[in-house]
Formats: structure tokens, sequence, C-alpha cells
């Protein structure tokens, strides 16, 4: 039963047990003040994701701090669970859960790589699988498969289904992701895909915390578990601002482009980040960026000095009235020895050939990396 607030009593949802609050959209327990009033009134309070989710099917996502994910996966590592670890196949770095090996005991991970439609077709699909499943080696997770989806684009999905029942072995199916993977849509395309879906949903939390999870019931009694998402603040998408969110999710297909570089040359990713070919000889590089980002060649001697005068204007985003909030540019280099990826984490990444000394600037407290190079 649902009461009005007292002075140390807080209104709970019936559905996931979260506290309620109006004040902020995107996190646990939001609830417009008319609903609450009605709620209250009909003794049926809901957040509004568990409205969604009762009434229409639909799962939203749920963004948590990392302490919160982190007592979410001690209660992961208890069950008795295959884990189905969704990733960002063109954020790919962005979406390692830190030490998730750790965190999940025994229990097998299976690892989903999503947005596979955003990649070149003439991109081969098994080696992308090889190349993800030793990037996962190096962070020291070992997953029993792998294998790609685009939930988006409904692609692969029932394959994945295929998947889970082979490796699931009468164990529920936990699965887990940071914020921004297509998680949810994952989720929504399964229950589309499985028969009465208006009884399949049901929501409850772990006991002890105020962490929502969805729960769905498969034939032989056991759930498929949906987890809230992992915030990671050292991307792209937590310092741009909205209007230019859209050029770290890319909607179609990437359009890989090519530079003939010599040394002492310089990239600006519009004005949000750089690449600095500093030393080397002639060679290619090629950049896989949202298709809409403007990409501009100039000298490193004068780089500094064209980014003052032109961010905001030649080079957007951000716009000209972002500017002055928009975090400083810091700089981080690499030497090369082979074949590699330098990555704006949550922005794209620059293929570079090997025996080179190169840069990568990105705002204050977003995170640039040197991997394999996947392609």
């Amino acid at each position: 039963m649902t009461e009005t607030l007292s002075n140390d009593e807080k209104l709970i949802c019936i559905g996931c047990g979260a506290t309620i609050q109006s004040d902020d959209p995107e996190q646990i327990g939001y609830t417009p003040k008319s609903a609450v009033e009605k709620g209250i009134e009909n003794d049926e309070l809901y957040c509004q994701r568990c409205f969604r989710l009762r009434h229409y099917n639909e799962i939203a996502p749920v963004s948590l701090t990392d302490d919160d994910f982190l007592r979410l996966l001690n209660q992961i590592r208890d069950a008795n669970a295959l884990i189905v670890y969704v990733v960002d196949i063109f954020d790919f770095n962005g979406s390692l859960i830190p030490g998730l090996h750790r965190f999940v005991g025994d229990n097998p991970i299976l690892l989903v790589g999503n947005k596979e439609d955003l990649l070149p077709r003439s991109l081969r699909r098994t080696k992308l699988m090889d190349w993800m499943r030793q990037q996962a080696n190096l962070a020291g997770i070992r997953p029993i498969d792998v294998t790609l989806v685009s939930a988006k684009r409904n692609h692969q999905i029932s394959d994945l289904l295929e998947l889970i029942e082979k490796y699931r072995a009468d164990r529920d199916v936990y699965v887990v992701g940071v914020t921004n993977v297509g998680k949810s849509t994952l989720i929504n395309q399964i229950i589309k895909q499985t028969t009465g879906v208006k009884e399949l949903i049901t929501t409850s939390r772990f006991p002890g915390t105020t962490l929502d999870k969805i729960e769905i019931p498969l034939d032989d009694g056991k759930q498929l578990v949906d987890t809230p998402g992992i915030i990671h603040p050292d991307q792209m998408a937590h310092v741009l601002p909205a209007g230019a969110l859209k050029y770290v999710a890319p909607q179609k297909e990437i359009k890989p482009r090519t530079f003939q570089l010599n040394d002492q040359q310089t990239i600006f990713l519009g004005g949000v980040a750089r690449f600095d070919y500093v030393r080397g000889p002639r060679n290619g590089v090629v950049a896989y960026f949202d298709n809409n980002l403007n990409l501009h060649r100039t000298k490193l001697g004068n780089a500094d000095e064209f980014y003052k005068k032109h961010v905001g204007g030649l080079l957007t985003p951000p716009a000209e009235n972002a500017v002055t909030d928009f975090p400083q540019l810091e700089r981080h280099e690499f030497h090369l020895t082979s074949k590699s990826d330098l990555v704006i984490e949550g922005l794209g990444w620059i293929t570079i050939p090997g025996d080179t000394t190169v840069a990568g600037w990105a705002p204050k407290g977003v995170s640039v990396v040197v991997r394999k190079a996947m392609i």
C-alpha cells in the first residue's frame, strides 16, 4: 500500500522498489509529479520506467554509479547464471567493465557485440569476433563464445537466443553492460520474439539495495534478468553538449576516411578531439568516425593557434555558443611498433601503421587508448 510522505518516509515504486523522485528523468525512480499524485490517489504508484514496462512492454535504460554497479555484480557472483555481456562494437574499449571477471565467479560469459551494422560490410565478421575475443582476453575475460548482433535492426537475435539456450544449462541468464551499448533495445527484441509478451515481465530488486532488475521468466522456471547499466564517465558522451551527441551515436554504416600524412601533420575531429602524426614516414591513416563529423587536416606547427581561432566555427562541434563551457583538450602520446588503432573513447578511432609516433587529444577526462587494429 502506498501512502503520502511524512518527514521520515519515502514513496516507493511498487514495481521495482526504487525511491520515487520527480527531479531527474535520467535517474532511477523518476515519476512526473502529476503521476505521483494520481498514483497515491489510486494506491498504485509506479516509477515511469515500470509504468512503461507494465503498459507498453518497453524497457528503458537505467544508469548506476560504479559503486552501485559493483554491488550488483557481487549479487551476480553468488548466482548460478550464464552472463550475457553486451558491448558496443563501435565503442568496444568504452564498453569494457573493469574487473568483470572477478565479479562473475565461476559463471560463464557469452560476449555479445552489438551495433555490428555500423562497421563496414567489407570487414569479415569471423575476423571481428576473433579480435573481440583477443581484446576480452587482454582484459582478463575468457568468454565461452562470441557473437554479433544489431539490436536496432533485429539482426541475429534468433541466433543469440539459440546460443543462450545452448550455454545456460538450466541456469538463470544475467544481461550486463555499460550504458549506451543498446542493452535495453536488445532485451526488448528478445521479448518481441517470445510468446505471451503481456505475461512475460515482472519486476523486482536485489535485497538490501535500491537496484532494479527486470526478470523475464524462461520456459523452465529460470529467469532472464536485465540489469541496470554502469556509467563510464570517461566517454565522450559525458562531455559533449546535447546538440552534438549525434556524433557519438552513429545511425548508419561508418564510411572509412583515408588520409595520406607526412609527419608533423594534424587532423582535427571537429573541435572535440585531435590527432597528431608526430614522427614517421609518409603513411596512410584511416579514420572511423560518424560520417557527419567534419575532419580537417592542417600542419602540426600551427595547430594550437588554428584551434583557438576556429573552434566553434570551422571546427564544430562544439557550436560557437558552447565553446566556453567545453573542456580543454589534453594530449596523449604513443609510440606504435605495429599497426594499431588510436581510440578516442565514445567517438571513434584512427588506424595507424607501426613504427610511428602519434598523439591523440581529447577533452579532459575522456580516455585515449591504443589497441591492436580492429580492421
